[in-house]
């Protein structure tokens, strides 16, 4: 790509920092959460939200636990002017949850602002204007005193139309562009705001470090959010927080070292939607933290109902990849995998575990609301014994001994490969019922009864074969023994090493036996079959008679 040398670093490095960020190895608490969805999330989409379904969004963010929510820039748009007010007016605010509109500095625009809020309990007033470099030259002409007396100008009308309404909202303060913005600038206009404002223990100032566009690494975004966490005037009663994009894919990685560096508060979208490659994706800041042993304070505990609202109000889809949230996340279909993924499952039953530590399971799917049996074993050509026997089991009760299930899992994986698709646990039960359980071709059994001797067991057996009936029989030294030998001697057939393994199939008065039942014939190949009815005896002759006659089958 011979473009390279048109491209240069648009950002700047902090002066000197200590970087006690990277010191730290996970974040110990979680931010204030602040869903910017019905906002910046809204604008970017390709069809906008309607009023209902802005609702429909509000009241999902209410139950996710976000206390803070920006619902839009009623001055711009009558519609989002209508969104606010609807929830004002309706009383759809909970009284412990705050709602934040965005405003430029403009008298006109801050005025109307205000007014729109008129009768909500807690509100964020968000005052910004862009400070980079490439803005002011390119945008707005000015220079950098122009552009602070902007921001110290929307400042002073804040206070203004604060003390003529008769309210005591909080403020915001975004330097826009702030990672193209030189950070001594950065930090003298943002002190500047905070000068007008005088925030106090009682009323705080959030002051907004945006990744408006991401141009850097994270860690330098951390080295700046550092740096002006340790400059800004009056700290102690700011609040750090941070607003990053995606252009480089770091959004999250951004946000998590920006907190490690200082930052109090994250804005964000569920599942990272926004203006283009979008924002942070507070789905995944927030499990992370979960996966860290940290509360986030988020409950995303049913994220499917969660992703089908959002895919139905965005129009938008979540990605089959997306980290906790997409269909696939925690599906394996790699055989390696889904041995471990089984062994793991099988170890927590078989212990006590405080933590959770499953082989390729960063956290238990059920804690978001996703199934084992549905959504972590899935069966295609790639699977392995492992999984289609973790399958077969948890789904439908059958624990196949060790190697007949290497055996039962090149034959479903056979299935998968020639028809190329993925096989539902329904799908892969039909294979295995098809294969081994069942099979009364070329030699039907009809009926059987048993004697006994003082030393033995003589079996007489009816069977079909070829459109005639026979009576068959033979001793042994049980009954499984004798019906077998009875098989040998009418079909002129000899086969050794036969292995029994039995189980209920289900629990309870009412359960039927399973059995299976292996051979080996005189050249050498083993068969398998499997039985289940309410007697063991019967079920161990029927998987008898599969793995019988799956060989004559093939002679």
């Amino acid at each position: 790509m011979n473009n390279a040398i048109k491209y240069t670093r648009q950002y700047f490095p902090a002066p000197a920092t200590k970087a006690k960020w990277a010191q730290k190895n996970y974040i110990k608490e979680p931010p204030i959460w602040c869903s910017v969805d019905l906002r910046d999330g809204n604008q970017a989409l390709i069809i906008p939200m309607s009023l209902e379904e802005k609702l429909d969004f509000f009241k999902l963010l209410v139950k996710i636990g976000f206390k803070e929510i920006e619902v839009g820039f009623p001055a711009a748009s009558e519609t989002e002017y209508k969104f606010l007010r609807t929830l004002i007016e309706e009383d759809l605010i909970p009284d412990d949850v705050t709602v934040q509109v965005l405003t430029q500095s403009r008298e006109h625009i801050i005025k109307k602002t205000f007014e729109s809020l008129k009768g909500a309990k807690n509100a964020i007033v968000h005052l910004y204007n862009s400070t980079s470099v490439a803005q002011r030259e390119q945008v707005f002409k000015k220079s950098k005193q122009e552009i602070i007396d902007i921001a110290v100008e929307g400042a002073k009308l804040f206070n203004k139309y604060s003390e003529e309404m008769g309210v005591n909202y909080r403020y915001e303060y975004s330097p826009e562009s702030f990672t193209g913005t030189e950070p001594e600038f950065a930090l003298e206009i943002c002190n500047a705001v905070l000068d007008v404002w005088k925030p106090t223990p009682e009323k705080k100032v959030i002051i907004n470090l945006p990744v408006t566009v991401q141009v850097s690494m994270p860690h330098v975004y951390a080295n700046q959010v550092e740096y002006m966490n340790d400059n800004l005037k009056y700290r102690e009663n700011v609040i750090i927080s941070l607003h990053p994009h995606n252009d480089r894919g770091c959004a999250v990685a951004d946000s998590e070292m920006g907190l490690l560096a200082g930052g109090d508060r994250i804005e964000g979208t569920l599942f990272g939607n926004g203006e283009r490659t979008g924002n942070a994706d507070i789905v995944t800041l927030a499990l992370n933290m979960f996966a860290q042993g940290v509360d986030p304070k988020l409950d995303f505990s049913n994220m499917p109902e969660v992703t089908e609202l959002y895919e139905r109000v965005t129009r938008m889809s979540v990605y089959d990849r997306t980290p906790y949230a997409g269909k696939l996340v925690f599906a394996a279909f790699s055989g390696s995998h889904q041995d471990a993924i089984a062994k793991g499952m099988k170890w927590r039953e078989d212990h006590t575990c405080r933590y959770w530590t499953v082989p390729y399971l960063p956290i238990d799917p059920k804690d978001v609301g996703r199934e084992y049996e549905t959504d972590v074993i899935r069966i295609n050509s790639q699977s392995g014994k492992g999984g289609i026997g973790y399958l077969l089991e948890h789904n439908f009760g059958y624990v196949l001994p060790p190697k007949m299930r290497e055996v039962v899992g090149y034959t479903v994986k056979g299935y998968s490969d020639r028809s190329h698709k993925e096989l539902s646990p329904t799908e892969v039960l039909e294979i295995f019922e098809k294969e081994y359980v069942g099979i009364n071709t070329p030699v039907e059994l009809v009926d059987y009864h048993f004697v006994r001797k003082s030393d033995s067991m003589k079996a007489i057996v009816t069977i079909n074969h070829g459109g005639e009936t026979y009576d068959i029989s033979a001793d042994g030294n049980g009954h499984l023994d004798a019906v077998s030998n009875a098989i040998k001697k009418q079909f002129d057939i000899d086969f050794t090493n036969l292995t029994y393994t039995e189980h209920a199939l289900s629990v309870g008065s009412s359960s039927k036996a399973v059995t299976y039942v292996s051979i080996t014939f005189d050249d050498g190949k083993t068969v398998w079959g499997a039985g289940v009815h309410d007697d063991i005896i019967a079920s161990s002759i029927c998987a008898l008679m599969c793995a019988v006659n799956k060989k004559l089958s093939v002679n």
